[in-house]
């Protein structure tokens, strides 16, 4: 594991341990393995827990970038019992939003990501993408990558980042590169005929 900070490798570290303190995992590293001296003070802490006596904690936003081996980590440590399934589907997949098909396809691939929903990636020639506009959201995935976004606007409203892409998706969610989906939390979801309930979403 190894963090830069601008060209500078401040941290440098063939046995880091993982501790999980929320959702996620959190990196903690033998201190011979960080450069304190370059990273601000408060960004490294030494927890005074007898399971991780002797480590360091290194705050994810005060290194500019983080690499496992030489492939760059986003967002938070990944979770090594997260998974991402995606799989092809011939299932019949309907987007409505107030009334209005949004989409329509028999061609979904369906992402199944470790404690959240399934979520229904369709093709861009099953979606209205006259009524889709270009967003400037961005966000990151420790698992997928970088996803641009697009507005809805329908009836002369605006619904804002409804729809996302991961254009070229890390290498574990190719399946899922250049295709969109849609939050169904804000839609109606409709699969095979049957709408999907809240507690699916």
């Amino acid at each position: 594991m190894r963090g830069y900070l601008g060209r500078t490798l401040v941290v440098d570290s063939a046995g880091p341990w993982l501790v999980w303190e929320r959702a996620y995992p959190t990196y903690y590293f033998a201190a011979a393995d960080v450069r304190v001296d370059l990273l601000p003070r408060a960004a490294v802490t030494t927890p005074d827990r007898p399971e991780v006596a002797g480590l360091v904690r290194v705050e994810w936003g005060a290194v500019d970038e983080w690499f496992e081996e030489d492939e760059p980590v986003y967002v938070h440590a990944r979770d090594p019992y997260t998974r991402v399934d995606i799989l092809g589907s011939s299932r019949h997949v309907v987007v409505e939003l107030g009334g209005v098909r949004l989409a329509e396809s028999r061609q979904p691939r369906i992402l199944f990501e470790t404690g959240l929903p399934p979520r229904f990636y369709l093709p861009l020639h099953d979606i209205r993408m006259d009524l889709l506009r270009p967003s400037t959201t961005t966000t990151m995935c420790p698992y997928k990558g970088t996803a641009t976004y697009w507005d809805v606007v329908s009836d002369g409203v605006v619904h804002r980042d409804l729809v996302w892409c991961y254009r070229a998706p890390l290498p574990e969610s190719q399946k899922v590169a250049g295709l969109a989906c849609f939050y169904h939390e804000r839609t109606t979801l409709v699969v095979d005929g049957a709408e999907l309930s809240t507690e699916d979403k």
